[in-house]
């Protein structure tokens, strides 16, 4: 197959590092090959013969009129070009819960992302995740006042970048679901949990404080918001953060 991913961040490297292992022609574009979402620049070039297209990008600002903006606009371009090129499946990565956030404008951002590709002209699979082990760093940076953490107890199922690449692989190379699929890793803990956890191993001095008016980039959270949707039938992960965090001590 010929996979087209715009995104060469860390889950569009591994993707595309895994599929060409499987023997596809694949590219993962970004900035850096001249593609330009938000104007269109490049991607009727990038798509042409493609069998899948891959949405892998993010926004570099967010704002809550940037981020909209962005996701608005790329998608577009993209859907367009791919009508044009004959593209028989695209492929994004969306959040689990976006639907379940409406106080955060990223969320908003991601669903109306979402729509447009419900509503084009591709088939297409949206994968769902919960959020990466990788980015609880960037939770705690994000709740840090003078050296303090403040996390909410409020859970998140975390999963291993490694399988979501897996999981976005398979659904790259097999039929278009015209549907949403869901994926999580194997265990809901709270954030001040996977906070502390992360910094024994890190050896990160900072304190943290349970605090169930912490924010999560913008939202209030409950146990349920960010958790797999009951009766989605997510696909579980096998990797479990303890697992992950003694790979990386």
């Amino acid at each position: 197959m010929k996979i087209v991913i715009f995104g060469s961040g860390l889950i569009g490297s591994q993707v595309a590092a895994e599929l060409a292992d499987a023997g596809h022609d694949v590219k993962a574009l970004g900035r850096a090959d001249g593609i330009d979402i938000t104007t269109g620049a490049g991607i009727a070039e990038a798509v042409d013969g493609a069998d899948v297209v891959v949405d892998l990008t993010n926004s570099p600002s967010w704002s809550d009129e940037d981020v909209l903006a962005f996701f608005r606009d790329g998608t577009s371009h993209i859907l367009a070009a791919e009508e044009k090129a004959g593209v028989g499946h695209h492929v994004i990565l969306s959040i689990v819960g976006a639907d379940r956030l409406p106080d955060s404008g990223y969320m908003r951002a991601k669903i109306a992302q979402e729509d447009l590709v419900k509503a084009g002209p591709t088939p297409y699979t949206i994968v769902r995740s919960t959020q990466f082990f990788e980015f609880v760093a960037g939770i705690a940076d994000a709740g840090t006042t003078d050296g303090t953490v403040h996390a909410t107890q409020a859970h998140l199922q975390p999963i291993a970048s490694r399988d979501v690449v897996s999981h976005v692989a398979e659904v790259v190379t097999g039929a278009p679901r015209n549907g949403t699929v869901e994926i999580a890793g194997p265990e809901p803990l709270g954030i001040d949990e996977l906070v502390r956890r992360l910094f024994v191993v890190t050896g990160d001095k900072r304190s943290v404080i349970s605090d169930p008016e912490a924010g999560y980039f913008g939202a209030k959270l409950d146990n349920s918001a960010l958790t797999p949707t009951p009766g989605a039938d997510a696909w579980i992960a096998p990797t479990t953060y303890d697992a992950w965090l003694a790979e990386k001590a």
